[in-house]
């Protein structure tokens, strides 16, 4: 980190995210290079632990905001947790495939394009209009939001979960308990 580059917690929302985009596709890219199950495997759960720690931080501090601020705010997010759901159904796939298959690569390359597609839209479109209407601190403020939320959100998919603030603020803390238990007792990899 340069001198003049803000720390992790004095970042704007919309660059931690960005940021985790970047991380979740390197992870992908990761999948379709490693030359051993074992890593294949390892990549794969990695990158659904990412997306979703990310996908519940956004709905639970971004979606919020999005629909307070953002004159189609509600259509926005509908449009988002409609492509949350695409990908928790991959992803959720993608769990129970041996990943030795032609099967498993299949479906990697299905979630590289849904998660490319929901990257772009919210990069492209949502993020500069995030930027337009909301003043810096609280982007700052919603970055260390999401960035909390990330820590003690679930690992694993959850296919049934609704994709509400609510929902999230109080079950899915202990949701997300469970999957690291899981996660640490199985030795299954979400770093």
């Amino acid at each position: 980190m340069t001198a003049h580059e803000p720390s992790t917690q004095e970042q704007d929302v919309t660059h931690i995210l960005t940021v985790d985009h970047q991380d979740m596709l390197d992870l992908i890219a990761t999948i379709q290079q490693a030359t051993t199950v074992e890593q294949r495997r390892d990549a794969a759960d990695t990158v659904i632990a990412e997306v979703m720690r990310h996908s519940v931080a956004e709905e639970m501090h971004v979606y919020p905001a999005m629909e307070k601020y953002l004159p189609n705010g509600a259509e926005e997010v509908e449009h988002d947790k409609k492509e949350h759901d695409e990908l928790v159904e991959v992803m959720k796939r993608l769990e129970d495939v041996d990943a030795d298959s032609e099967q498993f690569m299949s479906l990697v390359r299905q979630f590289e394009e849904k998660l490319r597609h929901h990257a772009s839209d919210e990069e492209d479109d949502q993020f500069p209009e995030l930027r337009n209407h909301i003043p810096l601190e609280e982007r700052i403020e919603l970055g260390r939001k999401v960035e909390q939320a990330k820590s003690m959100a679930p690992t694993r998919p959850h296919p049934n979960a609704p994709h509400s603030e609510l929902f999230h603020k109080t079950v899915g803390v202990g949701v997300g308990m469970v999957d690291r238990l899981r996660d640490k007792l199985t030795g299954r990899n979400t770093q």
